[in-house]
């Protein structure tokens, strides 16, 4: 079986929908809030929460930093535009040095950079979303990808904050294909935000591929050693690089332990990452 992403894309939207409308239902609660980057992935969450929701029960909350990218703030004001939704943009530039100064203590006067700068920025923007959740009773919506999940790329108490995660259970080559289905009639998330390099934008310069294989290259070996089953020594026979698929099980295995501290997920594959059953909704 070849991964293809595009397979049943409109069922998997339809789910998607549906199932965001009923965990709301059934929670009780008709808003949502989310963090807008600009990015892929909250281009595409954005729209199903108003296919589900509707429009006036969607807020967008745009967070910039030094670090973001002019078409990046665009990007996610067009989307939010497109879909008439009401949105924010509180720039987290000053709050993160403000924090910095405050902990200076346990940095110990090393200021070099690491992931504890980046990670430090994820979770003011965590704090930021959920203030606008408490405030205004709204759920937050969670935008991280099973690509991203199954590399632990993500934040505890930061972009992987939320009610529910949306899109956990389809990889990121599935979104970019949600993304133009969700395109199909009008241009709703921006050309720009499918066609630009994924980048979590927390150093300068920073790119998806500085961490993670190109997702062209990852989305089909997560797929045979989880959907599939295959064991190592069978992807790689099926055609895979050795190296790449001992660093892609090296840091599944380094990041199983954020598996336990997530969201509920919405359930698209019959093996979804986060499979504790009485957590999928």
């Amino acid at each position: 079986m070849v991964f293809n992403p595009e397979h049943n894309i409109d069922k998997i939207h339809d789910t998607l929908v549906s199932s965001l409308r009923k965990f709301f239902k059934d929670a009780g609660m008709t808003k949502a809030v989310l963090g807008l980057s600009g990015g892929i992935d909250s281009g595409v969450v954005a729209p199903l929460a108003v296919e589900a929701l509707g429009a006036e029960n969607v807020t967008g909350i745009l967070m910039p930093s030094s670090f973001s990218s002019l078409h990046s703030i665009t990007d996610a004001t067009e989307l939010a535009e497109n879909l008439g939704i009401k949105h924010y943009i509180i720039p987290i530039a000053d709050i993160y040095e403000r924090f910095m100064k405050e902990i200076d203590p346990i940095m110990e006067g090393d200021h070099s950079w690491d992931n504890t700068q980046e990670n430090l920025q994820a979770r003011i923007r965590g704090t930021i979303l959920m203030a606008f959740s408490n405030r205004k009773r709204a759920l937050l919506l969670n935008t991280s990808n099973k690509s991203e999940l199954s590399m632990g790329y993500g934040t505890l108490y930061g972009d992987l904050s939320g009610a529910l995660m949306v899109i956990a259970d389809i990889y990121k080559l599935q979104v970019y294909a949600l993304a133009r289905y969700i395109n199909s009639e009008r241009e709703i998330i921006p050309f720009s935000t499918i066609s630009k390099a994924p980048s979590a934008e927390l150093r300068e310069g920073q790119k998806d591929t500085d961490s993670l294989p190109d997702y062209s290259i990852l989305d089909p070996i997560l797929y045979r050693l989880n959907e599939m089953g295959m064991s190592v020594e069978e992807v790689i026979a099926a055609g895979a690089e050795k190296e790449v698929v001992e660093k892609i099980v090296r840091l599944r295995k380094a990041a199983a332990f954020k598996g336990h501290q997530m969201a509920p997920v919405i359930k698209i594959s019959e093996k979804p990452l986060l499979d504790r059953s009485k957590w999928i909704y």
